[in-house]
């Protein structure tokens, strides 16, 4: 029987994160991870780092989150490969200029100011390559991209230097709480804490379910690929206000193409089975924005799983019917930015009994109410 101040169900980036910070504050911590952390989500996403078009809730943590990505060396040992390239945010027509306007009327009366409207002129000087139907877009200029497997497992190596303890292979079987002690099955071992959290990811409603909790998450594969390397063109991250599209060109000359278009999946094997007809929209849209992109080879593709909300954000904060329980799962297919501010916020609710950032409307309750 393994004990320790905290048990942490799930080894992606916001395990990994709520781990690190835990020890860094004296903290013991044991990590229940089912496969190899950063294996689907945190390890295989698009990797954007981004404020840019954030739903209002999150704000608050993106700017706290940019903070800690620009000393992310200092904290993890690693510069993940964060490249503050800035992202945009491209209109197509006018309507959907229009719509950006409207946002960026509304942050400002929120006293944001960090989403910058620009013309069809500033758009192609940002990004000269543009298709000439373009009209203009929403640009934030300290946002970029970093690697998610770098990053995850930088935050993985960083835990357990300060002392985590991270069991891999170790799917949770039974959970249960005895004496003001939880104890968790998992991996045909036994461990004790007097604090769970639940950072399980796509399988993060099945261990709310387990202590009590309901959120209706429902677990969805998000498309990725990659083409061969071609020279320089592009130093934004690009997405549109009308379409999906996740579009970087990486150092080595790759581009990689998202957007949250969807693949198959089998949640009891955890395989992913490429949808090539959505693959196949995703590529139409890259070649109406980038016509040069016309001729290029994708050479690889590939789908994480992740588990989203019907609101698109995430469960973050106290269990509502257990005692000394947390959550931190539901990213919606945006948590990689949050990473480092969620454990930080978690390590906060556990150690101070409280969040220094809002996270009201993240509540598991809102499902209930």
């Amino acid at each position: 029987m393994k004990s320790a101040d905290v048990i942490i169900i799930g080894g992606g980036l916001q395990g990994c994160s709520t781990a690190l910070h835990l020890v860094r504050r004296g903290k013991t911590v044991i990590i229940l991870e089912k496969e190899t952390p950063g294996r689907h989500a945190s390890g295989v996403n698009a990797g954007g780092v981004r404020r840019l078009n954030r739903a209002i809730p999150e704000i608050p943590l993106a700017l706290a989150s940019l903070k800690l990505w620009q000393r992310i060396e200092s904290l993890v040992g690693s510069d993940c490969g964060f490249r503050p390239v800035g992202q945009v945010r491209i209109a197509e027509t006018h309507h959907d200029m229009g719509v950006m306007e409207e946002r960026v009327v509304r942050l400002k009366s929120l006293g944001y100011s960090h989403e910058e409207l620009i013309d069809q002129r500033e758009l192609r000087r940002i990004v000269p390559i543009v298709a000439d139907h373009c009209v203009g877009g929403l640009f934030c200029r300290q946002d970029g991209a970093a690697e998610p497997y770098i990053t995850t497992r930088a935050f993985y190596h960083k835990a357990r230097q300060l002392g985590a303890e991270v069991n891999e292979h170790h799917p949770v079987v039974a959970i249960e709480r005895t004496n003001h002690i939880w104890r968790v099955r998992a991996g045909g071992k036994n461990f004790n804490s007097p604090i769970l959290v639940n950072c399980a990811g796509a399988w993060g409603g099945r261990i709310a379910a387990m202590i009590g909790d309901g959120a209706p998450l429902f677990p969805e594969a998000l498309s990725m690929m990659v083409t061969e390397r071609v020279s320089s063109f592009l130093k934004p991250v690009v997405g549109l206000i009308g379409r999906k599209l996740s579009f970087k060109q990486m150092p080595n000359g790759t581009v990689v193409i998202g957007g949250g278009h969807l693949s198959k999946m089998n949640m009891d094997t955890e395989k992913t089975v490429i949808d090539f007809t959505r693959l196949k929209i995703s590529a139409q849209t890259v070649r109406d924005i980038f016509p040069l992109m016309k001729n290029v080879p994708i050479v690889r593709c590939w789908a994480g799983i992740e588990g989203n909300l019907p609101d698109e954000i995430p469960v973050i904060g106290p269990s509502q019917n257990a005692p000394d329980a947390y959550h931190a799962f539901g990213f919606s297919g945006h948590g990689f930015q949050l990473g480092p501010i969620v454990g930080r916020i978690m390590a906060e609710l556990i150690i101070d009994g409280r969040s220094s950032l809002p996270i009201d409307a993240f509540r598991i309750e809102r499902f209930s109410e």
